[in-house]
């Protein structure tokens, strides 16, 4: 078995390990209000997080570039109510145009 094929199967079967967890663990059980309204919390901030990261480090040195110009664009297109296929397309021409400078 290849080295990729088995982590492969590994993220598989940890997956799904995963989601089994929360069943097994509660057993029908209602999980109390504030792990509810931090659950529907997490993705947000970890998806902003991310954003942010991606955005503004490199080399574990935080930079303001052309990314920044970008994020910022698309943030805007996005406050605009922007189709999301716009937002993207907004993003990389405002980040494109300030890398071609």
């Amino acid at each position: 078995m290849s080295d990729a094929a088995f982590v492969i199967m590994t993220l598989g079967v940890g997956t799904y390990a995963l989601k089994a967890a929360g069943p097994l663990v509660l057993g029908g059980r209602a999980i109390p209000d504030w792990l509810g309204r931090l659950s529907r919390l997490a993705p947000g901030a970890l998806l902003a997080s991310l954003i942010a990261v991606s955005a503004l480090v490199e080399n574990s040195h935080v930079v303001v570039d052309a990314r920044l110009a970008g994020l910022a664009a698309a943030a805007v297109a996005l406050r605009m109510k922007a189709p999301f296929a716009v937002v993207v397309l907004v993003a990389a021409a405002v980040t494109a145009g300030i890398r071609a400078l």
